[in-house]
């Protein structure tokens, strides 16, 4: 199995999350006592959020590219970046990293487009949400991606950032996303992705009356799959 670099602490509750999603997707392919090879560098999220609200993008891929040579030089063979929002930097980490790094958009489209959705709804950060580095990827990936209205968008983000980021949970931003799904769907999403990873600690497939689409563990489930590329004996994946 090919050793598995995670480029996480965005937030750390997320990033808690693709290390278990890593070990049980490695222990159903291979079985028995199985974990997945990986290797950690987990940055402060508050000097990455700080760059985020100031625009500094450039300075931000500085830290993760930095990281990134870390993760190679401590074994990684394949890099993840555990979180959606910081893939607006994913060109520049690939271009630093010494290993192929597995985009996150990209594994979701293949899913989804598996699936048969070809109309999403998008829910994320506002950068997620609004900016053009994440749906544009998604296009190209085959999809139509649908975004929240203006108030929407403001709920998603601040729960994200207030809430799940620290660790919180609430109800009542529970239905706040579901009325927002509601409305993705009546806008005619025929499916919705989860496009924050924090986000999959709030909503599952019942909080939805289309097929949700969790992009952290599909990222998670992505990578085993092209760490075990060349490993005999592996469950075939599903």
């Amino acid at each position: 199995m090919k050793t598995i670099g995670l480029l996480g602490g965005m937030s750390w509750e997320s990033t808690a999350e693709y290390y278990r999603l890593l070990n049980e997707r490695t222990r159903e392919r291979l079985g028995g006592l199985h974990s997945a090879k990986c290797v950690l560098y987990s940055v402060d999220f508050a000097e990455i959020e700080r760059l985020q609200v100031e625009g500094r993008w450039e300075e931000a891929g500085d830290v993760l590219a930095a990281a990134a040579k870390s993760l190679s030089a401590a074994g990684a063979e394949l890099l993840l970046i555990c979180t959606n929002t910081m893939h607006k930097v994913a060109d520049r980490v690939a271009a630093e990293a010494d290993v192929p790094l597995l985009h996150i958009g990209d594994a979701t489209a293949e899913a989804v487009r598996a699936a048969g959705p070809r109309r999403v709804g998008l829910l994320g950060t506002a950068f997620t949400m609004e900016q053009d580095f994440y749906r544009d990827r998604l296009t190209a990936g085959g999809l139509e991606v649908l975004v929240p209205d203006g108030e929407g968008r403001a709920t998603v983000h601040r729960v994200i950032y207030e809430e799940l980021c620290a660790g919180i949970v609430r109800e009542e931003s529970r239905e706040a996303y579901r009325a927002v799904i509601r409305d993705l769907v009546a806008a005619g999403a025929e499916g919705i992705i989860l496009g924050c990873t924090e986000i999959e600690l709030l909503i599952g497939a019942e909080d939805s009356p289309v097929p949700v689409f969790p992009t952290a563990r599909l990222h998670a489930e992505a990578a085993v799959a092209r760490a075990l590329a060349d490993e005999p004996g592996a469950a075939p994946t599903s």
